[in-house]
């Protein structure tokens, strides 16, 4: 009986070894003149997200905590009071999901709920001195990741890569995203959206 699989892993090794960009033993990738194939893009961004999350998934893991309690930790740190609805917003995830997220980082002492001042219905969130400390650390991982990236993109790469992750989102809610990471936090970002609506 003819053994396929041995022939095909053969086949997969020998095309990963041909289309590598890296050089030999060096670290360093290769620049490449052709198009990048999109399917090679999704594999790239697999591998750059794998890392990108690598050392705050280790974090995090000592606190019990994974990837959610480190989006909402993140976007309720950049956008102080931000309110419920706003992070469920954000976040596209289900008030059930967000619940049992949001009670643990409540729980523990890592995320502060206060009533609204002109609704006192209204739950604003606020990262504690411990939420703010784990947060820093986290996003100081990753933005020295992205620092040595671009760095090594070369010139020009900041705008091309801005340009890029933003054609990455849905257009739709490219006014909204770009509201809510510049200066005019979530509070914006919600009128920019019901604006555009």
């Amino acid at each position: 009986m003819t053994d396929i699989t041995s022939d095909a892993a053969s086949g997969q090794r020998s095309l990963a070894a041909g289309n590598s960009s890296k050089s030999e033993g060096s670290g360093e990738v290769r620049e490449e003149t052709a198009p990048l194939d999109p399917v090679a893009c999704v594999e790239l961004f697999y591998f750059a997200y794998r890392d990108f999350t690598c050392d705050p998934d280790t974090i995090l893991e000592h606190y019990g905590f994974g990837r959610a309690h480190h989006r909402v930790l993140h976007f309720v740190h950049r956008n102080p009071g931000l309110k419920v609805a706003e992070l469920l917003e954000i976040l596209k995830i289900t008030k059930q999901a967000l619940a049992r997220v949001l009670k643990q980082l409540v729980d523990e002492g890592f995320i502060i709920q206060r009533a609204g001042d002109e609704d006192r219905r209204e739950r604003r969130l606020y990262v504690s001195t411990k939420g703010a400390r784990l947060t820093d650390k986290l996003t100081e991982i990753q933005t020295k990741r992205v620092e040595a990236a671009l760095a090594k993109a070369g010139p020009g790469a900041e705008g091309l890569t801005r340009r890029f992750l933003f054609g990455m989102i849905a257009e739709k809610d490219r006014p909204y995203v770009e509201a809510l990471i510049n200066a005019g936090g979530a509070n914006t970002a919600i009128k920019t959206r019901n604006g555009a609506d």
